[in-house]
């Protein structure tokens, strides 16, 4: 049954960069939106990105269909091969042809999303910063134009936020809402990840995949002005835990594992920490003499205190043991079902306890929940 609005101000939903892994999010929303639980934020980077312009850009009731949309034509063989539902694998026929699925992808690129760039004398060596990649994203324009209302993004009904790197200066730079009008560049821009896609330009900047810095929007929305009882929907997909790698193949993803993951275990734990120290603060102020409370100073530390609350729901994606180093640029039609049956799956899992809706105490401040299980 839907559920009612929460007692929290605000929920946030955040959207890790992760490639063919996005499809995962894609099913954490359809179970969110069937709880009713309808953000009103939406941050992401990289694939976290355009799911999170998906969102944005449509009505509530069409949302889960325009991420279906995509993630069907993008999922789409490039050689024609059907998608055999019900036939089953074991893990090694499973791995085998996971591998083929991405060697299809590495060679001939995604429909719908990128294909790569042919070396001839018209566009090779590249020649400019938005040809100097292995793969044109072009064809990604045309998918997200269809599916994505810009008009009602930039209406301002849902704050919506996608972090980049600007080339030059290496600074990090958010595009949201509230500062900038948001275009199809802006999306592309967050996910531009060198050397398989070109930088793209915004005025006279060019920017890469916000991945390269943070590949999480954790810290840029819960610390944003004015503060507010939030109840975050962190959805990762890539795994800061994992087990010994035992040969190059494992060493490979648990690399990628733990540069993607960008600590958000850590960042996590110094919110908790900073969140105390500002509750503490206020009360502390709040004792203070009216003097004193008017004093520069004081005034100075007020800017800081606040006495909000957040539930932070972490929701991580869990690979399985035969997805290996390509996991994220294996866009076949069945791990896509898989990935976002997997996101439905422990949506549905942690929308069941209770005490996630529920606001912490004042005095506790943040609380993190994990029901997700990690595959041995």
């Amino acid at each position: 049954m839907p559920q009612a609005r929460t007692p929290f101000e605000q929920i946030a939903l955040l959207l890790q960069g992760g490639g063919a892994l996005g499809a995962y999010q894609a099913g954490v929303y359809e179970a969110l939106a069937e709880a009713n639980l309808h953000p009103d934020w939406v941050a992401g980077i990289s694939i976290g990105a355009i799911n999170s312009a998906i969102i944005a850009g449509n009505p509530p009731k069409r949302r889960v269909d325009a991420l279906r949309e995509f993630w069907n034509a993008v999922s789409t063989s490039p050689f024609g091969i059907p998608y055999f539902r019900h036939v089953k694998y074991d893990d090694t026929q499973h791995q085998l042809l996971n591998q083929v699925r991405a060697m299809g992808v590495l060679l001939f690129g995604a429909p719908n999303f990128f294909v790569p760039r042919m070396p001839s004398p018209a566009v090779w060596p590249p020649s400019s910063p938005d040809k100097a990649s292995y793969y044109d994203n072009t064809p990604l324009r045309a998918t997200l134009e269809r599916l994505i209302d810009f008009d009602r993004i930039n209406a301002g009904e849902m704050r919506f936020s996608v972090g980049a790197v600007e080339v030059r200066s290496g600074n990090f730079i958010y595009f949201d809402t509230t500062t900038h009008k948001i275009g199809f560049e802006h999306i592309a821009a967050s996910g531009s990840l060198p050397p398989g896609f070109p930088a793209t330009k915004i005025g006279d900047e060019y920017f890469w995949d916000g991945g390269l810095i943070s590949n999480t929007p954790l810290e840029w929305v819960l610390n944003s002005w004015p503060r507010r009882d939030t109840l975050a929907f962190q959805v990762d997909l890539w795994n800061a835990r994992g087990e010994l790698p035992k040969d190059m193949i494992e060493v490979e993803v648990r690399h990628k594992e733990i540069i993607y993951s960008s600590r958000n275990r850590a960042a996590t734990d110094r919110y908790k920490y900073v969140q105390k120290l500002r509750i503490a603060l206020a009360r502390v102020l709040e004792q203070l003499p009216e003097k004193l409370r008017n004093s520069a100073d004081a005034k100075v530390l007020l800017a800081e205190a606040d006495d909000k609350v957040c539930n932070i729901v972490q929701l991580i994606y869990r690979a399985r043991p035969y997805e290996g180093i390509a996991k994220d640029f294996e866009f076949s039609r069945r791990t896509m079902e898989e990935h976002w049956q997997s996101g439905y799956d422990n949506a549905r899992q942690t929308l069941a306890s209770p005490e996630v809706l529920e606001l912490p105490n004042r005095l506790e401040g943040v609380r993190t929940f994990d029901f997700g299980k990690d595959r041995r």
